[in-house]
C-alpha cells in the first residue's frame, strides 16, 4: 500500500520528473566538450646488462647482473619520462614538436626486466616516427643516461613493435550522460516529495484518516470504457 502511495505521489508532479531529465539531456548534449580522436602507440623493450667476463672468478652464477639489470629496469622507466630523453626523441623523430609535448605524452611501466611505454599523440602521421625516435633514443642514447655503466654494457632490446590503435572514449565521458540522468531523476523525485508535503489539498481517502476526520461517503474515479459504458443513456 505504501508503495502504491509513493508512485501516486511521483505521478501526480511527473512532469516536474520528465522537464529535468530532458534539461539535463540537453545541456549534455549543447556544453558537454566534444571528444577530441587521439591514438596511442604502445612498445616493450627487455632491459638487461652484458655480464662481465672475468675468467676463473666465480660470478654467483650472474646473479648480481639480473640484480644490476632490475636497478637499471627502475631508473630507466623514469629515464623515459625526463626532458633530456624527450629532447633526443624530438631531435630523432623529424616532427616540429616541442619536447615538452612529448614528455607530457610519454608514459611508461615496468615489469620485472620489461619496460614498457605509452604514447599518446592527436596525430596519426606523426605518432609513428615519433614511437620510432623513442626506440632508437634507447639504443643509441643510453651512455648519455647511464654513463657509470657505459653504452656497450647495457643491453635494450625491443620485443614488441609500436602498436598504433585509437583511443576510446574515457570513462568519465561513457557516464557522464547517465549519471546527469541519474542526478536529475533522484533530484526531481525528491522534488515531487517535498511539494508533496507541503501542499494540504485533501485528494484520497487516507488523507481524513491522517486527520481523524469522519467520512461520510467517498466517490470513486471513473475510468476507462467502463464508466463511459455506465453513463451511456438507455432506451
Amino acid at each position: 500500500m505504501e508503495l502504491r502511495r509513493y508512485w501516486r505521489i511521483v505521478r501526480r508532479r511527473m512532469w516536474i520528473v520528465i522537464v529535468l531529465l530532458v534539461a539535463s539531456a540537453l545541456s549534455h548534449l549543447l556544453f558537454a566538450p566534444s571528444r577530441t580522436v587521439s591514438y596511442t602507440a604502445g612498445m616493450r623493450f627487455v632491459v638487461g646488462l652484458e655480464p662481465e667476463q672475468k675468467p676463473h672468478v666465480y660470478t654467483y652464477d650472474r646473479y648480481y647482473t639480473w640484480m644490476t639489470a632490475e636497478y637499471l629496469i627502475d631508473d630507466l622507466s623514469e629515464v623515459v619520462k625526463s626532458q633530456a630523453f624527450a629532447q633526443n626523441v624530438s631531435a630523432l623523430s623529424g616532427v616540429n614538436v616541442p619536447p615538452d609535448a612529448i614528455q607530457g605524452a610519454t608514459a611508461s611501466g615496468k615489469l620485472h626486466r620489461i619496460l614498457t611505454i605509452n604514447i599518446t599523440w592527436p596525430h596519426r602521421e606523426q605518432l609513428e616516427p615519433i614511437s620510432e625516435a623513442v626506440a632508437e633514443a634507447l639504443n643509441d642514447h643510453v651512455d648519455e643516461y647511464f654513463g657509470q655503466f657505459g653504452g656497450a654494457e647495457a643491453v635494450i632490446a625491443l620485443i614488441d613493435p609500436p602498436q598504433i590503435q585509437p583511443v576510446g572514449p574515457s570513462l568519465r565521458q561513457r557516464i557522464d550522460l547517465p549519471l546527469r540522468l541519474l542526478l536529475a531523476g533522484g533530484f526531481g523525485i525528491a522534488l515531487t516529495f517535498f511539494l508533496d508535503y507541503i501542499d494540504d489539498t485533501i485528494r484520497h481517502r487516507q488523507d481524513l484518516e491522517e486527520l481523524d476526520l469522519p467520512i461520510l461517503g467517498e466517490i470513486p474515479k471513473e475510468r476507462g470504457l467502463t464508466s463511459l459504458w455506465q453513463r451511456r443513456p438507455r432506451p
